[in-house]
């Protein structure tokens, strides 16, 4: 019998602020990896790396525990990634982690699309803390520090001195954009694809504290899922409108694709209903949701038994932070010989994010892009050894990498699209994270937890 990677489990049952726990966690020195990932309520810290898988140009690296092995590119990176989880030492594992965009690249047989990198990162965390707002949850292997981790949790406060500004992302590459989206049109109007989403980028100019705008964006959003990731160098807070892929442990198949947009305006809500009554009306974002929602489904066929796929709450208005849109659910029921990752790879990347056909949106977003997307436009996920998969589409999201700090938005290009409009509604979508930039505060100390080892034993570890 596998080994447990999670042998202890401490419960708490306290009033906690979620959000604030999780942040603090974040901010302590402990793990020098992580992820946060928020869904149903429940916000994750998945921290410290007891294995980790990483695909890039070369192949896979795996290791778990001390033991290490590498795999060379595979023809099909998503049934080799199940793969190499079905063969995990530990039989209760949890994974969080992340793909690049250019995963599609290399799962669609495009090779000639890529460019080094990483691809796919996931992480089996040494501790698992799940934060509600009537107590939390801690797994792992060591009960000392699932006790001094309950006190941090338990102790968290919130920093009322991090104030957010504002990024004005109107002024930052309009005119490409524009010119961008009118080649884009030309295209399809002469039949080459059907609808294509191309992003542009917005440089931050300033150091900002990613933790205190994970926190302050959180306030101001209203997202499917959040994430605040720190993995080798690439750091993230995202405020996701949709999921990719949602896979049950009882084989539910879910992906909730949204296309159409119009911009929310939370102090004038007459301006509000009338921008709602134009967005449901506009033949053009009615049309560019319409077929997102049929390929989802034509997508969901090839990997859910026959006759179960279906489309619940087609076309209703979804509130997402700074913008609404048109929002509809894609659901079946898992084929018997599919598993998650056989979902994934087949609803991945999202429609929403590339464009119809996908193999001619990635030629279109190569051609007009100023180069890889990376995390944008991926996605960030969590799964089980139970055979669940959670995906979040990377959208609304603060990029640092290499030095530099980034907004990315894009906007669904097809036939009846203008030039500014789309540039509009990048702005209208950047938004929702570019109100909410905390600046970095030199020489400001990171949260330390030390000082609650020293009342560890107020909780109950079980093993």
């Amino acid at each position: 019998m596998a080994r447990r990677q999670y042998p202890y489990e401490l419960r708490m049952r306290a009033h906690i602020d979620p959000l604030v726990a999780v942040g603090r966690l974040a901010r302590s020195t402990t793990f020098g990896k992580f992820v946060v990932y928020e869904r149903d309520g429940t916000w994750t810290f998945a921290g410290g790396a007891a294995a980790e898988i990483v695909l890039d140009h070369n192949g896979f690296r795996t290791r778990w525990h001390d033991r290490e092995s590498l795999r060379p590119f595979p023809e099909d990176p998503a049934r080799a990634f199940a793969d190499i989880l079905a063969e995990a030492p530990v039989d209760d594992w949890s994974l969080y982690g992340w793909t690049a965009f250019e995963f599609a690249y290399a799962q669609g047989g495009l090779p000639e699309l890529l460019a080094p990198g990483v691809l796919l990162h996931a992480i089996v965390p040494q501790v698992e803390i799940g934060v509600r707002a009537d107590g939390a949850v801690l797994r792992g292997g060591d009960r000392r520090l699932l006790q001094v981790l309950a006190d941090t949790v338990a102790e968290a406060s919130e920093d009322v001195s991090a104030s957010p500004v504002s990024l004005a992302v109107e002024e930052s590459g309009g005119e490409e954009y524009r010119t961008a989206v009118a080649s884009v049109v030309a295209d399809i109007r002469a039949k080459r694809l059907t609808k294509a989403i191309v992003s542009r980028v917005v440089p931050v100019a300033f150091d900002i504290d990613l933790v205190a705008t994970y926190l302050a964006g959180r306030r101001g959003n209203t997202p499917a899922r959040s994430f605040l990731l720190n993995l080798d160098g690439l750091r993230a807070a995202g405020f996701s409108p949709e999921t990719v892929a949602e896979v049950s442990a009882g084989g539910r198949v879910v992906s909730r694709p949204l296309a159409g947009t119009r911009a929310l305006h939370a102090q004038d809500r007459v301006r509000s209903e009338r921008l709602r009554a134009d967005l449901v009306s506009d033949p053009k974002e009615v049309f560019e949701h319409a077929v997102s929602v049929r390929l989802a489904c034509e997508e969901m066929e090839s990997v859910c038994r026959a006759g179960t796929v279906g489309v619940e709450e087609f076309m209703r208005v979804q509130e997402r932070g700074s913008v609404q849109h048109l929002a509809s659910a894609a659901v079946g029921r898992l084929a018997d010989d599919r598993g998650p990752w056989d979902v994934f790879a087949a609803l991945f990347p999202a429609v929403t994010a590339s464009g119809i056909p996908k193999a001619a949106a990635y030629r279109a977003i190569r051609a007009h892009e100023t180069g890889p997307r990376g995390l944008y436009g991926g996605a960030v996920f969590t799964a089980d050894a139970q055979g669940g998969l959670d995906s979040a589409l990377v959208l609304r999201t603060v990029f640092q990498q290499h030095g530099r700090t980034w907004l990315q938005a894009g906007a669904g290009i097809v036939a009846d699209s203008t030039p500014d409009r789309e540039f509009e509604e990048t702005c209208e979508k950047m938004r929702s994270v570019a109100r909410y930039l905390v600046p970095a505060v030199p020489g400001t100390p990171p949260d330390a937890n030390a000082a609650a080892a020293s009342a560890a034993t107020r909780h109950t570890v079980t093993s």
